[in-house]
């Protein structure tokens, strides 16, 4: 799995970085976490492309966060696309991707389909889920969490020949959790494999002050994205306009034992956004900045 920042500037675009995407690569798909102006051209610059899109999660309706929505169907309709697009965000997310994918003369050569989503409702998606977390700002606003279900232990192959398991086709079976018979004697799964394993768990706070539901939801997990728009100083101003400091962001990650820390969404008065990192390091080591085209790879946990 892995995160690919398309866009890490708040409010409006810089020369250096561009609005709010967030491209998350998990084997053939792409989910797509908000879609500011100009997300297409994005993808055009990194590695990934935008028809592998299958889901876009929308954090508010800032237009930083969905402008990108209309040029981004269109180009994927030009270029052949067929298979439906799925579009989640807060309440009234039907109503706007209908607007922006209907605008001028064009009609979407595939379907468009978008839903609506309350905080703790969960979209499952096969090999993992997408859940709504409740989040802080001048606006009804989500964040997210993207989370793999956990996974069997490590099989042993000394366990598995102690007990007489021939190698091929039960040792797959035991893996996958089924049971098997070996000359008359039940062989159970738990009997090769050791514990099991956690899944992936990614947190994208979008735009939030720092709350309990953020730090709830960021609970032991791999990687927290967080709304990082200014430093400490202008911390009042920041909380004032639904945001979060460098230094909040990583309080909630020391608090939450975050894995990795990754500050997004600066605001466009910083050229240079060392302040905002410096301060975050300074509670939470493990934290990075993004910019825009800043790749991170998720390994799965032992």
């Amino acid at each position: 799995m892995q995160i690919v920042f398309l866009g890490t500037s708040g409010s409006w675009p810089t020369p250096k970085r561009s609005v709010s995407a967030i491209a998350v690569k998990r084997g053939p798909e792409v989910i797509l976490f908000d879609c500011g102006e100009g997300t297409q051209r994005q993808f055009m610059l990194s590695k990934l492309s935008f028809m592998q899109i299958t889901r876009i999660f929308l954090t508010h309706f800032h237009g930083d966060h969905f402008l990108g929505i209309p040029g981004l169907v269109q180009s994927m309709s030009m270029n052949g696309r067929e298979r439906e697009l799925l579009v989640y965000g807060p309440s009234g997310t039907e109503e706007l991707v209908d607007t922006l994918v209907n605008l001028g003369h064009f009609t979407p050569g595939f379907l468009v389909r978008a839903k609506s989503l309350a905080s703790g409702d969960t979209v499952e998606c096969g090999e993992y889920a997408v859940r709504a977390i409740e989040s802080a700002h001048t606006v009804p606003a989500l964040g997210y969490a993207l989370e793999e279900p956990a996974r069997p232990g490590r099989f042993s192959l000394e366990k598995a020949r102690e007990l007489g398991v021939p190698e091929g086709p039960l040792y797959s079976k035991l893996q996958s959790g089924q049971p098997v018979t070996v000359r008359g004697r039940a062989i159970r799964p738990e009997d090769v494999l050791g514990p099991t394993r956690r899944g992936r768990k990614i947190v994208y706070t979008g735009d939030t002050l720092p709350t309990k539901h953020i730090f709830e939801a960021a609970k032991n997990c791999d990687v927290l994205i967080h709304d990082a728009t200014a430093d400490t100083e202008l911390e009042e101003k920041a909380n004032r306009y639904g945001h979060s400091t460098g230094r909040q962001a990583a309080e909630i990650a020391r608090a939450a034992n975050a894995n990795v820390l990754i500050l997004t969404h600066v605001s466009p008065r910083y050229e240079d956004a060392g302040v905002i990192l410096a301060d975050a390091k300074a509670v939470f080591p493990n934290t990075y900045m993004a910019e825009d085209f800043f790749e991170f790879e998720v390994p799965l946990p032992d």
